[in-house]
């Protein structure tokens, strides 16, 4: 009986060394693409970056003066003047289709009218 436990012993030992050896590989390999990938996002963060800087260079107020001034034949724009913005109060708000409430609501059981339940 025991030669039998020793050769199942030592086929269980190779058998989770096999198992340990394709894990280690396995893990190595997914460290390596999430090495790929977190140089990727990088990549990616710092393109943006450099777009968001490019966007607030070229959005910059004079330059967009500048350039409407110069293109005033063509496109008739005017410069923003604070006297072209309305108010809260000039803004035409949808009248509300909900019906009246004419008696309250009884939500504590105390009847709001007074009767008595």
């Amino acid at each position: 009986m025991r030669p039998v436990l020793f050769v199942l012993t030592f086929l269980a030992v190779i058998a989770l060394g096999f198992w340990a050896y394709r894990e280690n590989y396995a893990t190595q390999a997914a460290l390596k693409e999430v090495e790929v990938l977190q140089r990727q996002i990088a990549g990616l963060r710092e393109g943006l970056f450099l777009q968001r800087a490019e966007w607030a260079y070229l959005n910059r107020p004079d330059r967009l003066r500048n350039l409407a001034t110069a293109n005033f034949d063509r496109l008739g724009l005017l410069p923003m003047e604070p006297g072209q913005f309305g108010t809260p109060g000039l803004v035409a708000y949808p009248q509300s289709d909900l019906p009246e409430v004419d008696l309250p609501v009884d939500i504590q059981g105390v009847d709001p009218t007074g009767e008595g339940l």
